[in-house]
């Protein structure tokens, strides 16, 4: 998945070209990162915090895979871009430090910070409607999102809810990929958090 920020990049598992039914069930490789992956959202979110939705996040990402790397560059299980972790580095300099995409906790801390940086940036109808922008912020950019929530609202659309919402309106990216972009978040909260909410990983924003 491509992310783009103020010129970041961060791409995710999707262009390996695997189906998301495929690989829907929790892989054996998350279970050693359940821990730390709940630690790391405690600490940044509190004991309240939707670790269920971040490792469906990294499902959707990596497969949970620590050494991934995209064709393009993105690395890690987040599939960061290098500009894009030496950005979060330099924003999270106590919690990222040297930028370390193929360490495991470094990659989970960048995913769980960016997350938490967008939320607070973002408003939406609910925590679940919130998330889904956060979602879509963290794969295509949080100025597409913003310019998709200006068009829905000139349209008479709710600009605080994504779903049946603001994901119907593009206000100008490619087909392809805007396509990518709606998929991203619906694929995350409406398939994969529920089936790590039934793992138990914990809560999610959604379910």
């Amino acid at each position: 998945m491509r992310i783009r920020m103020f010129g970041l990049v961060l791409l995710g598992a999707s262009i390996f070209g695997i189906l998301p039914t495929a690989l829907a069930a929790v892989p054996a490789e998350a279970q050693q990162y359940r821990r730390d992956l709940t630690r790391i959202a405690q600490a940044e979110w509190g004991l309240d915090a939707p670790v269920a939705t971040f490792a469906a996040q990294v499902h959707q990402e990596s497969r949970w895979r620590f050494n991934a790397k995209s064709p393009v560059g993105a690395q890690g299980l987040g599939q960061v871009m290098p500009t894009t972790a030496t950005w979060l580095a330099q924003l999270f300099p106590d919690t990222l430090g040297k930028v370390e995409p193929y360490n495991p906790t470094w990659s989970l801390i960048a995913l769980v910070s960016y997350d938490r940086w967008l939320a607070d940036r973002i408003k939406g109808r609910n925590g679940c409607e919130r998330h889904a922008m956060v979602l879509s912020s963290y794969n295509g950019g949080l100025g597409w999102l913003i310019r998709d929530r200006k068009l829905a609202s000139a349209q008479g659309a709710d600009p605080l809810a994504w779903f049946g919402s603001i994901e119907r309106f593009n206000a100008g990216r490619s087909a392809a990929a805007f396509k990518e972009n709606r998929g991203y978040p619906r694929l995350i909260l409406k398939t994969f958090e529920a089936q790590y909410i039934a793992d138990g990983w914990g809560k999610g924003v959604c379910s």
